[in-house]
């Protein structure tokens, strides 16, 4: 009997204990329910809070077709996330109605900066002016605005010396002179500025002759047809300086479809790796290196300073570089500076 009695106080006992332990847990788990929700309700939105927080940052170059945009734009675009700031790209594909449209949409957006190659150098100044009535900084890249005052800073390779030493160039080496043939783009102040450069340089020369100017926006697929026509018309020319080295080598197709690559001259702005391989090859006799990751650091730094209140200077000019077959190998030539 005593053993009995003994066994059932000790099944009691335990059956005692663990409803106890039960007990708690549910307590437990009601505490950690209630203290869930709680967190939830009151909890920070830390992911608003950095939205809220974080600049925007409006780009918009004159053309994405051309990889000089894309080197400049990833120096840009790197800078931007490191600070946790948002950027949008637009591409107005060379149509400055498309680029004002786009500026406008930023706008609308509430960007606090804007990274600009105009399209046009002049057709831009009213929505700038708006942007500038905004508060928005304003930095414009490679090329400038008609008027650069609009403009926080402007960041630029030296697009006068690029052409004029790549003139110097062609005169130390044709003192005789010879018929030359230029391919411009009129509406970016960049384009006019390398050409004017060009032919002041071989206008020392008075025996070099200017034979035609072809309106190419400084685009292969026209460059291309713009110098088959020139071809046709039967016009002898000895030498093509064009403004950039994509208009460049929409040339060397044309100089190349009708015979002409090995006796024709051909000039360029950029030292783009195709106009690298194109000089080491002897098709191509030189090209004034453009620098655009500097120039993309020096985009960002600037956009940094003006969004933190700093000053900068106005205007911030990259040196260019004459490349020919005898330093070319000094470059990297598959890719750019």
């Amino acid at each position: 009997m005593f053993y009995n009695k003994k066994s059932t106080d000790e099944s009691d006992s335990s059956r005692h204990y663990i409803h106890i332990i039960r007990i708690i847990e549910v307590f437990m788990v009601a505490i950690s329910v209630i203290l869930i929700i709680g967190y939830i309700c009151v909890k920070p939105d830390f992911s608003a809070g950095q939205k809220e927080n974080a600049r925007l940052i409006g780009v918009t170059y004159m053309t994405m077709n051309n990889e000089f945009y894309g080197i400049v734009n990833e120096q840009i675009n790197h800078r931007v996330e490191a600070q946790g700031d948002n950027i949008v790209l637009r591409d107005p594909a060379l149509s400055v109605e498309r680029q004002i449209s786009q500026i406008e949409e930023m706008l609308d957006m509430g960007i606090d900066a804007l990274v600009v190659t105009p399209v046009d150098s002049s057709a831009l100044i009213d929505v700038i002016k708006k942007a500038k009535a905004m508060g928005v900084k304003i930095i414009v890249v490679d090329t400038e605005l008609e008027d650069p005052e609009l403009s926080d800073v402007t960041i630029k390779s030296d697009n006068y010396n690029a052409g004029k030493s790549i003139g110097q160039y062609y005169c130390s080496n044709h003192p005789e002179g010879s018929r030359v043939l230029v391919m411009t783009h009129n509406e970016a102040m960049s384009g006019r500025q390398r050409v004017q450069g060009f032919l002041d340089a071989v206008s020392q020369n008075k025996k070099t002759y200017l034979v035609g100017e072809i309106p190419c926006e400084g685009q292969y697929e026209i460059a291309l047809p713009g110098l088959e026509k020139f071809i046709q018309s039967g016009k002898e020319f000895d030498v093509v300086f064009c403004l950039n080295d994509f208009a460049a080598l929409g040339a060397a197709s044309a100089l190349e479809k009708y015979g002409m690559l090995d006796r024709v001259e051909l000039y360029g702005v950029d030292a783009s790796p195709d106009a690298k391989a194109l000089i080491n090859e002897g098709k191509m006799q030189a090209s004034a290196a453009q620098f655009p990751t500097r120039i993309g650091m020096e985009a960002a730094d600037s956009l940094y300073a003006l969004l933190n209140g700093e000053t900068v200077p106005s205007e911030v000019v990259v040196p260019v570089q004459v490349v020919t077959r005898t330093n070319v190998g000094s470059f990297t030539i598959d890719r750019w500076q």
